[in-house]
């Protein structure tokens, strides 16, 4: 078997990586323009960066190690703007968590995307509802409140609950699909 040259290694890579890489990126950037650019500047500095990548050690993190510095670079760059809505230590902890994600069941991140979306469609309607208007539509708490015809107490409390139940679901599907 013949050993994979550079450029075949990387395609690999990025073809593994990109959804998790852009996940992360838009966790950190609400612009989607500014989501493209990051994420083609962190695969030009991967790949003119590759020799220094450690064959031993995961791809993820040393991709998303790029995007971070770049994105902390680009908040310097742009103070006023805020489309960015991170700091050193917010990057830290989202670290932490992608390598959770990482490491659990689902060998894709489609298959873990498809158990999250299962324990969506699986919240009773009044917690999903907050939930996807939240997440998936991005509305702040008091536009999701006045949709809803809600206290902005209420619809924090069902959030939460929603967020609780949902992690709730994903732990027993991991839990049932690591057995």
């Amino acid at each position: 078997m013949s050993s994979l040259n550079a450029q075949e290694l990387f395609e690999i890579l990025v073809r593994d990586h990109a959804e998790m890489l852009t996940l992360y990126l838009r966790s950190l950037i609400r612009d989607p323009g500014t989501v493209d650019d990051l994420f083609q500047e962190t695969m030009l500095v991967a790949w003119r960066r590759l020799d220094d990548f450690d064959r031993n050690r995961s791809f993820g993190p040393w991709l998303r190690g790029i995007a971070g510095k770049l994105v902390l670079a680009h908040r310097r760059k742009y103070a006023t703007s805020k489309a960015i809505t991170c700091e050193e230590e917010v990057l830290q902890h989202l670290e932490g968590r992608m390598q959770q994600v990482q490491k659990q069941a689902g060998d894709t991140l489609p298959e873990k995307l498809a158990g999250l979306e299962y324990c969506l469609q699986a919240l009773p309607e009044k917690y999903g509802k907050v939930v996807k208007l939240r997440y998936r539509e991005e509305l702040s708490i008091g536009s999701l409140a006045e949709r809803l015809e809600l206290t902005v107490e209420t619809a924090k409390k069902r959030l939460q609950r929603g967020r609780a139940r949902l992690l709730d679901c994903l732990k027993r599907r991991m839990a049932t699909s690591v057995s």
